[in-house]
């Protein structure tokens, strides 16, 4: 037996968007693989910080072992922090025992076929991140000595 939680976000509380499109969808999901939902956490605010109320919550339950796995809509409502930040919420993840899934990202889960390499993919993309913002830096460093 699965405990799965369900993650939803969006950045407006403006109406234009809704989480329960994406709720309904993770639900119907659940409801045909035969997978028992045990709570979900819904944000209205932007996925370009950590700082989100139940994005915490989610990470205290992964913590205290509460559920089995977390099925988003797709990698963009978990995290716009960029690549980097992205793939250490995955791994804190999977380091508290908790499986993840991106529901309309076939290919991007904690288990399966590709799960390797679209982590190394990651990997390597949050690695050309971090060596841009580095060459940013230095440039702007050696803008203001001259």
């Amino acid at each position: 037996m699965h405990d799965e939680r369900l993650y939803a976000r969006v950045s407006t509380k403006d109406g234009r968007q809704d989480t329960e499109t994406q709720l309904i969808a993770l639900r119907d999901y659940c409801a045909r693989q035969k997978w028992t939902i045990t709570g979900e956490y819904v944000d209205h605010q932007t996925g370009g910080t950590s700082k989100r109320q139940h994005f915490q919550r989610m990470f205290a339950d992964a913590l205290a072992r509460k559920f089995d796995l977390l099925l988003f809509w797709s990698l963009d409502r978990l995290s716009r922090e960029g690549v980097a930040a992205t793939l250490n919420h995955l791994e804190r993840l999977t380091g508290f025992g908790a499986g993840w899934r991106s529901h309309t990202e076939e290919y991007l889960g904690s288990a399966g076929l590709f799960k390797d390499a679209v982590i190394a993919i990651l990997a390597t993309i949050a690695k050309q991140e971090r060596i841009r913002r580095g060459e940013r830096a230095k440039a702007a460093i050696q803008r203001l000595r001259r």
